[in-house]
């Protein structure tokens, strides 16, 4: 396994980091457990949640389920960089969403309890919420801080000037600030690469991309046309939406010998600002799959025949759309 630094910060986290999501509604206890053992026998240290992770309104399964692997021990808690996530409905009473000083506190008390664990390594902010100032947001974040509760903070679904207003308080408070966003980036969803790209950049924002192969789109769609989620209505739709840059995708990962989803997160790894790609494996032969990644290495032409397939928005702002 290959690991960098999360951001600017001196916390290494592993190239890849173990997505959750999965764990409860897709994905069996039993089979949640296996998958995270072997994520740790692979090296993989970074896992990514959240409280609303789960498919049962406000009960934070997919939490709990990490919090029982945590509990037996063996080193697992410690092994493990820990983020999770806060922001979305946990109940219906005014104050169990969003970001208020209130609901920063009660959602990490109530994360830590189902965790089974005393700190958590990265809290994200999973959305932004324009109805709270920052000084509020971080006077709460600044609290758990101080006590121990949380190490790092991160966002998730920031505009760049989000993450430039929010460190830039963050500095003036003389706090740490952000340092992950967790956004949609994928060869097919390339938007982030206007703004939010080059302000992670400059601020020492570790990006991390969640839906790295497009909801399956890149992993080989259209040789999987009939198979699992992809039979679904909605997936073949994407799929006819999309057909000529699949083609010309597959036949792309075809020409070099490699397969679809491994090419796809090869090709954010290629990015410097990329910390780790979110990957959501459902069983363990999948996980085990993904170690390929590692030994793909793309150059220039093939950088550059993928951008004539995805086209981006065309580099960053103003660039990308004046002179």
């Amino acid at each position: 396994m290959e690991y960098t630094q999360l951001g600017r910060t001196g916390l290494k986290v592993s190239r890849f980091c173990l997505g959750t999501m999965n764990f409860g509604p897709q994905t069996s206890e039993a089979d949640s457990f296996a998958i995270m053992d072997r994520a740790l026998e692979l090296g993989i240290n970074f896992f990514d949640t959240a409280n609303r992770y789960g498919g049962q309104y406000g009960e934070g399964l997919t939490e709990q389920i990490i919090g029982r692997w945590f509990a037996q021990g063996g080193g697992r808690r410690e092994k493990t960089v820990l983020a999770t996530k806060l922001f979305g409905e946990m109940g219906n009473w005014p104050n169990q969403s969003r970001l208020s000083a209130k609901h920063v506190r009660e959602a990490c008390e109530a994360s830590l309890k189902r965790l089974k664990t005393d700190h958590i390594d990265l809290y994200q902010m999973h959305h932004i919420d324009r109805s709270t100032p920052w000084e509020e947001v971080w006077q709460g974040m600044e609290q758990l801080v101080r006590e121990g509760k949380v190490l790092y903070v991160g966002s998730s679904n920031f505009a760049a000037w989000n993450i430039v207003q929010a460190n830039e308080i963050a500095r003036n408070r003389h706090f740490l600030g952000l340092v992950s966003e967790q956004s949609l980036y994928n060869l097919n969803a390339r938007m982030i690469e206007l703004e939010v790209l080059p302000a992670c950049r400059e601020y020492g924002v570790g990006i991390i991309p969640y839906s790295p192969l497009a909801g399956g789109l890149l992993g080989g769609a259209l040789r999987k046309f009939n198979e699992g989620r992809r039979s679904q209505e909605r997936a073949q739709k994407g799929i006819e939406q999309h057909r000529s840059k699949l083609e010309a995708w597959e036949a792309f990962c075809e020409g070099i010998g490699e397969n679809p989803a491994n090419v796809a997160l090869a090709w954010l790894l290629a990015n410097p600002v990329v910390t780790a790609p979110i990957i959501g494996p459902r069983t363990s032969e999948q996980l085990d799959g993904a170690m390929r990644v590692l030994e793909i290495s793309l150059d220039e032409g093939q950088l550059q025949k993928l951008d004539e397939i995805f086209p981006g928005p065309g580099g960053q702002a103003p660039e990308a759309y004046a002179w």
